[in-house]
């Protein structure tokens, strides 16, 4: 199990930050799971992440990665300058994942939520566990 990102289904953000990775993913280094799919309820399971985990994940070499960690981590394989935002794992973690909580327990007032998740397009789908 390698690069995969699991992402709340029902959140709008979450759901444009997906997006936002297909198109910078040139690579299809990643591949795909929503908290609510029976993948990714498998995959929550197989690394015992807790049900109430508020955060982007991202699996890379079987390990697990959340909050600013998985987003900077991302970062590094996407293209263009995009690859910079890798740097900012310098900045020591709690400082990171302060902002990052902000973010996280304010992205359904800010961006607003959906009944259900989006469905890819045929050659997206692919991506998608």
């Amino acid at each position: 199990m390698n690069h995969i990102i699991l992402f709340d289904g029902v959140c709008n953000f979450c759901d444009h930050s997906v997006q936002f990775i297909i198109k910078r993913d040139k690579k299809t280094v990643y591949k795909f799971a929503s908290f609510q799919s029976d993948a990714g309820q498998e995959i929550l399971r197989m690394f015992n992440i807790p049900a109430n985990i508020d955060s982007f994940i991202l699996i890379e070499n079987n390990r697990c990665y959340y909050k600013s960690s998985a987003a900077l981590k991302i970062c590094k394989n996407l293209k263009s300058s995009w690859k910079l935002l890798y740097c900012l794992l310098i900045i020591p973690k709690p400082i990171r994942d302060y902002f990052y909580g902000i973010l996280a327990k304010n992205r359904y007032k800010w961006f607003g939520k959906k009944d259900s998740c989006t469905l890819p397009t045929p050659e997206i789908r692919k991506r998608f566990l």
